[in-house]
């Protein structure tokens, strides 16, 4: 696959959105004496690009969910092969609502990104079984699963030919939610057939991409990177830049397991929370979440007491910058019949046994439920 900038008109190539010089405001801003710089390299960007890129800043997005959706409605009049990308460790935040309303009839390829953040001892074809099992209860009937790690590079190869396997002439759409790693996937594959690294913008931040971003294939077809629909529900949109570095994994999770009596707390910094309710005997608890995010365990009866006099110190994160604004805490109880996995959306997850009844406290806002244990 050989690819080339798309040039039909004037656009960041870091989010896609349309360059204007008038409106600071707006999107697509950039300075005129930045344009006229930025056009003799052919590499243009929007002054909120530049600024993402070069001081990990963010500017509030002015386009709207229903705007995303509008965008992604195009897809439903084009005969292309649709790449749904989903974030393993965020598979649940990953899924987009009502996919099937705006691909209609165009084949669906599920690619799952950040592989590289799962035990090696789970094997990629008990994990794509898991996956397609997931995808199909969702109403969702991939052609195919692929695993890869975009931010490594593992497995884009084995992903582009099976791209060029299943498009059969046709375009490619790359759609998913924000924060999945679209960008960063893309950015490898430029890189790997042009040499051009991180053209595209990148970061923690959710609403990165904002219009579609088109690459030329070799048989005059199109790549397409869509804008992420926006979850509410993720963590990513509770927390600042520094808090997500300790939240979101940055490398291969090493599970920890607590033996856990009845009535007792664990503590995810002062992010989530998750309760032992009640069980008929002492069992182990494996937790699932970033390295390096502090866990405590209390007694539940002193749990409440323990997170109002903590939070923000010995709880953290958040960090002191932004416990102003972090939403109070969310409880769901769950009694579970089969070994299960209790999912704070964007943390991670607590694989638990069958015949408890457990609790999972999470921002308000973010989504927390019980599923059949991934591993």
């Amino acid at each position: 696959m050989t690819e080339n900038i798309s040039n039909e008109d004037l656009r960041c190539i870091g989010c896609g959105s349309e360059i204007q010089t008038d409106d600071k405001n707006a999107l697509g801003y950039t300075p005129s004496s930045a344009l006229e710089k930025a056009k003799d390299t052919g590499e243009i960007y929007c002054q909120r690009c530049f600024r993402l890129r070069h001081y990990n800043e963010i500017s509030p997005v002015s386009l709207t969910d229903d705007d995303f959706l509008a965008l992604l409605n195009q897809i439903r009049e084009a005969n292309a092969l649709i790449v749904y990308l989903v974030d393993i460790f965020d598979f649940n935040g990953s899924l987009i609502p009502g996919l099937h309303r705006f691909v209609g009839d165009n084949p669906v390829m599920l690619v799952g990104n950040k592989a590289d953040l799962l035990p090696k001892s789970l094997k990629n074809s008990k994990l794509k079984d898991w996956i397609r099992q997931r995808s199909n209860e969702a109403g969702i009937r991939p052609i195919d699963v692929e695993l890869v790690s975009a931010k490594t590079n593992e497995s884009v190869d084995s992903l582009l030919e099976n791209i060029d396997k299943y498009r059969k002439n046709r375009d490619v759409y790359v759609v998913g939610v924000t924060n999945v790693g679209k960008s960063t996937l893309i950015n490898q594959i430029i890189r790997q057939n042009t040499g051009i690294k991180e053209l595209i913008t990148t970061s923690r931040f959710p609403g990165t991409t904002l219009d579609k971003i088109s690459i030329d294939l070799e048989d005059g077809h199109k790549l397409i990177d869509t804008p992420g629909i926006i979850h509410q529900e993720q963590m990513a949109h509770y927390l600042n830049g520094k808090d997500l570095k300790i939240v979101e994994p940055q490398k291969q999770i090493k599970p920890k397991v607590y033996q856990l009596n009845p009535e007792q707390t664990l503590f995810f910094g002062g992010v989530a929370r998750f309760d032992y309710v009640n069980g008929d005997k002492k069992h182990g608890f494996t937790v699932y979440v970033e390295n390096d995010l502090f866990i405590h365990r209390t007694k539940l009866i002193n749990a409440d007491n323990f997170y109002e006099k903590h939070f923000g110190e010995m709880l953290t994160p958040p960090s002191e910058d932004s416990i102003k604004e972090f939403p109070e805490l969310v409880r769901y109880e769950f009694k579970t019949d089969q070994k299960s996995d209790l999912v704070i959306e964007g943390l991670g997850w607590i694989t638990v046994p069958s015949g408890v009844v457990v609790a999972g406290w999470a921002p308000k806002g973010v989504s927390v439920l019980l599923r059949r244990a991934m591993i």
